[in-house]
């Protein structure tokens, strides 16, 4: 039997942020040390260790109205096919459970394959999308847009409060809202390339008049992850050289809490909801 089989499951600490980006970067990830320390300030994150070296975590991230988001689910190639990401999913699962909390995730086709028999319901699909042409730096859209403005609009579409969340993304050096025609999002440095989301707008013209203003002023490789439900808006994106790296499925475990008032264009991201 493996050291790790019978491991103990530990909650971790935000000491534990660079041990964590060392799994997520061995896994090709977008995620920052900054992203970790997210939730290991503002969830619980849980990990298994051998020895001293974190091989395997999965996080918790509690949002409004009883509700949370697992994420981070990771097991270093050493230790896979031993039942660690199952062991973590299901103390997420059962730490939700006692606090009375509705768990959400983005998962990978394979994942969903897990999921679906644990109990987790399909609620929306999502498409990973790159654009690996740089711009032509030019001037950037006007950054007159305001936090709050994102977090009122942001939680019509998600039905949370993401406020503490957004502020953090905003908070980052090289982080930028932007707005146009009723169209605002959130422009922040990933691991290997930046990252567009939240995207709100009033339409899928006004959603794609923004990305073509970011895209025209970024000379970095981006990601943006669509809600695919609106197809002129993944449409226009792939007519305009953006390529679908992946699908990823929204899933739900437990019963629904929060009723959306409108559909978002692009999320914050898999790991973020």
């Amino acid at each position: 039997m493996a050291g790790t089989d019978g491991a103990p499951i530990l909650k971790l600490g935000t000491d534990d942020a660079i041990a964590g980006l060392a799994l997520s970067t061995e896994a090709h990830w977008n995620q920052t040390d900054e992203d970790w320390r997210i939730f290991l300030r503002e969830g619980i994150v849980f990990g298994i260790r051998d020895h001293m070296r974190l091989v395997a975590t999965a996080a918790l991230l509690p949002y409004s109205g009883n509700n949370a988001w697992i994420s981070m689910v990771l097991v270093s190639g050493t230790h896979r096919r031993r039942g660690l990401a199952t062991r973590l999913v299901d103390t997420c699962l059962e730490t939700a459970r006692q606090n009375g909390l509705t768990s959400w995730l983005d998962a990978t086709p394979d994942g969903a394959a897990v999921y679906g028999p644990l109990g987790f319901t399909p609620t929306l699909q999502l498409r990973r999308l790159k654009l690996a042409r740089p711009g032509r730096a030019e001037a950037p859209p006007s950054p007159s847009a305001t936090l709050e403005a994102l977090a009122a609009r942001d939680r019509r579409a998600t039905g949370f409060d993401r406020t503490a969340l957004l502020s953090a993304f905003a908070q980052r050096a090289g982080s930028r809202i932007v707005t146009a025609n009723g169209a605002i999002a959130l422009v922040r440095d990933g691991r290997t390339a930046r990252h567009i989301g939240p995207l709100l707008a009033d339409n899928a013209a006004a959603a794609l008049v923004l990305v073509d203003e970011i895209t025209r002023s970024e000379t970095n490789l981006l990601l943006l992850d669509a809600v695919a439900p609106q197809s002129a808006f993944l449409d226009g994106l792939t007519a305009s050289g953006w390529t679908i790296e992946r699908p990823f499925q929204r899933m739900r475990f437990g019963p629904a809490t929060v009723a959306a008032e409108e559909l978002p264009f692009a999320v914050a991201g898999p790991e973020f909801g």
